[in-house]
């Protein structure tokens, strides 16, 4: 693992209807867990073909770099073009200065959104009056042009705009922040990139991510101690196992992975198609969504994306369901659209079973994805490309790529 205080080399990314009764019988327990339940084996067996065939299949190529045909295969709408590198256009100032900690953004003097409880907006203009571009989360990092007036201009990530100074720690105070609030990650580097379910490439797939991507670092030297623990908390079957070679074979393959975080899980990715970083959140970009004939847009689909956004940054709860208090990913869902009166059930899976499969999302639309096995995550979008979603308690309720993992359904509640 690396120490937060080495360098490391500098990157940057990036009308109402009413559901029919659900007739799947959803115990409590299940509710809470995200485990799959009873009668929803059809949702995998209709949306999870494709993955469930790859984890079954014996001639899985030892290159982990799927093709861009069996991305589009899964979900006709194509991938956002991958996260570019911060531009250097930091005036004339150097893009590192002696004594700076490196990150996975260019900066010359580093502001990180401190002194927020949520999310700070990012405006076009320097006054509250100006459109939103972007929002930081709390704890994320930015490169300060200037300060003037109560008003910094900053870039993060892909967004560039006015910030108010005050939530901002700057200078030294921002710099002796980055070992709190950074954290370890790897960065994908190659499009569409097989994560496993155990350190060896003939694990099962848990799930296939974009590039560009970073996900958090649980462990990058694996033990079989380690592997083993993986195997008792996620109650991983002797099959299962033996499907991946055994542990020998595991044993054998594990110093070529690393264990990383997908939302609230673990999986394990190769070594040879990421790099490990030390990062801060960055901004993200947002665009007001408005009802549109056009565009197909209805004026529910825009506002439940507008409600959905003021809950950016609230904590994650693992079988919560408060907008405010804390939800898991399908407890915010559930209650984004219970605000408009429609009624989903508090499992990913069984959301899955009552939205209308859709191949070209709109706003409001939800993203399922699959760990293999089954489907284990939802996530709404918001438009742009983008995805709202409690994620996990290291980072709550978030925007994402919306293909950041690869869907396996886009379900449709509200037209």
């Amino acid at each position: 693992m690396m120490n937060k205080g080495k360098k490391i080399m500098a990157l940057a990314m990036t009308g109402t209807m009413l559901i029919g009764t659900i007739v799947l019988p959803v115990r409590a327990a299940m509710i809470a867990s995200e485990e799959p339940i009873e009668g929803v084996n059809v949702v995998l067996e209709e949306y999870c073909d494709e993955v469930v065939a790859s984890n079954a299949a014996a001639q899985i190529s030892d290159v982990e770099a799927a093709t861009d045909q069996a991305v589009q295969e899964a979900v006709q709408t194509p991938a956002p073009t991958p996260v570019q590198q911060e531009t250097a256009d930091v005036d004339d100032e150097q893009d590192e200065v002696e004594g700076h900690v490196e990150l996975n953004l260019n900066y010359s003097r580093l502001g990180i959104a401190s002194n927020v409880d949520t999310y700070l907006n990012v405006r076009k203009k320097p006054s509250t009056s100006a459109k939103i571009v972007g929002k930081m989360t709390k704890n994320s990092g930015c490169h300060i042009y200037s300060i003037k007036k109560g008003w910094a201009k900053i870039v993060s990530g892909q967004v560039k705009g006015y910030v108010k100074a005050s939530y901002l720690s700057t200078d030294q105070k921002a710099e002796d922040l980055v070992s709190k609030v950074g954290r370890n990650v790897v960065e994908i580097q190659t499009d569409s990139l097989r994560v496993r379910a155990l350190p060896t490439t003939d694990a099962p797939i848990y799930s296939i991510v974009s590039e560009g991507e970073e996900f958090t670092i649980k462990k990058d030297n694996l033990t079989l101690e380690f592997v083993q623990k993986i195997i008792d908390k996620e109650k991983i079957s002797k099959d299962f196992i033996e499907r991946a070679g055994g542990l020998e074979a595991i044993s054998n393959s594990m110093s070529n992975f690393i264990c990383i975080y997908v939302d609230n899980e673990y999986a394990f990715v190769s070594k040879e198609y990421v790099k490990e970083r030390y990062s801060l959140k960055r901004a993200v970009k947002v665009k007001t969504v408005k009802a549109s004939k056009s565009s197909g847009v209805s004026s529910g689909q825009a506002s439940i994306v507008e409600y959905a956004k003021q809950f950016l940054g609230n904590r994650y709860v693992w079988g919560g369901a408060s907008l405010t208090g804390g939800t898991d990913c399908s407890g915010f869902t559930m209650s984004l659209y219970a605000h408009y009166g429609y009624s989903l059930p508090h499992n990913a899976a069984a959301q899955a079973g009552v939205t209308r499969k859709v191949s070209s999302p709109k706003p409001g639309d939800l993203f399922f994805y699959s760990n293999g096995s089954r489907i284990n995550h939802v996530a709404m979008y918001i438009g742009g490309g983008m995805v709202i979603h409690a994620s996990n308690p290291r980072d709550g309720i978030k925007i994402s790529n919306a293909y950041y993992r690869r869907p396996v359904k886009i379900g449709r509640v509200m037209n």
